[in-house]
């Protein structure tokens, strides 16, 4: 037999819940926190890189991209001519003030040789950074490329 014990709210019909649960809530917002805390460094330091082997298609583009070397012996070239390490960041600045037809600074093509030391990549790639010069692509050779020339 069941017992029926009586109740603060009434006899037979229960009052509607005005409270609202609000742990799912904060739960939630707890988890997405997270997830924007992982992912927000990886945003600011990411730099679309092809790497040294790679099978990725060609990127189309619209305008000539100006292509920055850098040789085995750390000699910097912008578009074949060399520039001195001095005068490296007043070339970029005159660099990124010319804009393409959609206003935005020119592409920017990074070869850079294999046997380089990486501090002398990324302080160029520090300069263009500086300079404003955002769009850049690293420059790799295809694996389908080598694979043709073995042939």
């Amino acid at each position: 037999m069941a017992m029926h014990l009586p109740s603060k709210r009434g006899r037979g019909r229960r009052a509607p819940m005005a409270e609202i649960n609000v742990t799912p809530l904060v739960d939630v917002m707890l988890v997405l926190l997270i997830i924007f805390m992982v992912t927000a460094p990886l945003l600011n330091a990411g730099v679309a890189v092809n790497l040294p082997e790679s099978k990725a298609k060609a990127l189309e583009q619209d305008s000539k991209p100006v292509q920055i070397t850098v040789d085995p012996t750390g000699q910097v070239y912008i578009d074949d001519l060399p520039v001195a390490d001095a005068a490296l960041s007043g070339e970029l600045d005159t660099l990124a003030k010319r804009t393409d037809a959609d206003g935005k600074p020119p592409l920017i093509f990074l070869r850079a040789d294999q046997a380089l030391d990486y501090g002398k990549v990324m302080k160029v790639m520090g300069e263009l950074n500086r300079a404003g010069l955002n769009r850049v692509s690293l420059v790799t050779n295809s694996s389908s490329a080598k694979k043709d020339a073995k042939k």
